[in-house]
């Protein structure tokens, strides 16, 4: 609620400023009510005039005033005396300690304490050598964990040594087992391969060969191409068929008249250089002749080694004097065979031949062959030691003379050997071209 001095300034119709003024003795309190007087002083607003318009003080009136004593002594009441006695006692405690807290700091400052006396000599020699005691120790310890540091190192390097030594042991016993595999495939393989090439070289009949075969096996034993063949029957034409090839095997090995043999008059006329061997001190005081001997060549070698006509070099040639003057068909060339021949390579290889007919002294027949070239072929290792050659050219005459040119072999420098040449053919039927023919 508010006071009536602030009530009336409220209702004042001019604005002065304010002023203190002391409350009438007629209102003050009872005596009761001074203590808490005392405790808060109470200033009351009034309003004095203002320079500007002046107008005279409001004299507060009875009834504010007794209005003003009656909020006062209502508004605090008084506290008890114990709460007032313990405030003074504690404010009292507080100040005595802030005194006692000054005089000791003046008591410490004017009494400073004395000096600490020097440390004993003797206690400062046994905390160094309690020092060293611990340096000593510590320094042992360090020297035995590095010893125990260095032997772990050994064992494991040991250790590591011999798990790598087995490691590398086991690598070189499965690297020697796996070569040893791989060799053994490599022979199996070189052993498969030779196998191939021995398919190869075989001879192997067509259908329709085979076929044309067992027509004439059926025409041999007289069946038709209807009826079955006998067991038996194929036996007997089986025998009949060795039988005719070792006869012809005992006919000079081919079965054909060879018009060059030595034994049958055909001589080697003329050749290229001669292969001639070096000659030991051994072999001239054995007296044996080993020179060049052309007549090999025209006789069987029998498939013996060295028993050929050796020429010098790659190249060269061979005239062979026939035993009578014949129509040639077919030129035969034998080496060595691959099962007994210690070096194939002198075997010639790209070969011609050629033939005519040289007349004799008071010869004055005609209708002979002039030089021409009869076949040209290539004398292939892979194949049979025996290779017959027919003659390719048209129209050939009466010949008695043939010339084999070879202008390569396989693979040898220094020589070629030529174990035997065979020339086929047959006489002329006119009585007058053979009889001349007769060298």
């Amino acid at each position: 609620m508010a006071s009536p001095s602030f009530a009336a300034a409220a209702t004042s119709p001019a604005s002065s400023p304010l002023t203190l003024d002391a409350i009438p003795l007629a209102s003050r309190p009872a005596p009761g009510a001074a203590a808490a007087q005392r405790k808060r002083s109470v200033f009351l607003l009034n309003h004095r005039p203002h320079p500007v318009s002046p107008t005279p003080p409001l004299q507060p009136t009875a009834a504010a005033s007794a209005q003003h004593a009656r909020r006062k002594k209502t508004s605090h009441p008084p506290r008890p005396r114990w709460q007032t006695v313990l405030s003074i006692a504690a404010k009292n405690a507080a100040l005595l300690a802030a005194l006692l807290y000054l005089g000791d700091l003046a008591w410490r400052w004017s009494h400073p304490p004395p000096p600490s006396p020097p440390p004993d000599r003797a206690a400062l020699e046994g905390y160094a050598a309690r020092v060293d005691e611990v340096e000593a120790s510590l320094t042992r310890t360090f020297r035995m964990i590095q010893v125990q540091l260095e032997a772990v190192d050994r064992k494991i390097d040991g250790e590591v040594g011999a798990a790598r030594g087995d490691l590398l042991a086991l690598l070189e016993d499965k690297r020697l087992a796996l070569e040893r595999q791989l060799t053994r495939l490599d022979a199996r393989a070189g052993e498969l391969g030779d196998a191939l090439a021995g398919l190869k070289r075989m001879e192997f009949l067509r259908k329709d060969e085979f076929e044309k075969f067992w027509d004439e096996v059926k025409g041999s034993l007289g069946s038709s191409s209807e009826s079955e063949v006998d067991l038996d029957q194929v036996r007997a034409l089986a025998r009949e068929i060795v039988m005719r090839e070792i006869e012809k095997h005992a006919a000079d090995g081919i079965g054909r008249v060879d018009y060059a043999v030595a034994s049958g008059g055909g001589r080697v006329v003329r050749h290229s250089e001669a292969y001639v061997p070096k000659r030991g001190f051994m072999v001239w005081m054995s007296g044996v002749d080993v020179g060049p001997k052309p007549e090999k060549m025209l006789q069987p070698s029998f498939g013996e080694p060295g028993q050929c006509f050796a020429l010098q070099g790659s190249n060269g040639f061979v005239e062979v004097k026939l035993k009578s003057g014949i129509i040639p068909e077919a030129v035969t060339l034998e080496h060595v065979s691959k099962d007994v021949a210690y070096d194939r390579s002198t075997a010639p290889k790209g070969c011609r031949v050629y033939g005519w007919y040289e007349e004799t002294p008071g010869e004055t027949q005609s209708g002979h062959a002039a030089k021409m070239a009869l076949a040209e072929f290539a004398y292939d290792l892979e194949k049979n030691n025996v290779q017959t050659f027919d003659v390719t050219a048209p129209d050939v005459g009466v010949i008695n003379m043939v010339r084999l040119d070879f202008t390569s072999n396989h693979g040898s420098s220094q020589l070629t050997c030529i174990y035997r040449l065979r020339v086929h053919g047959h006489e002329p039927v006119s009585p007058g071209s053979s009889a001349g023919s007769q060298a």
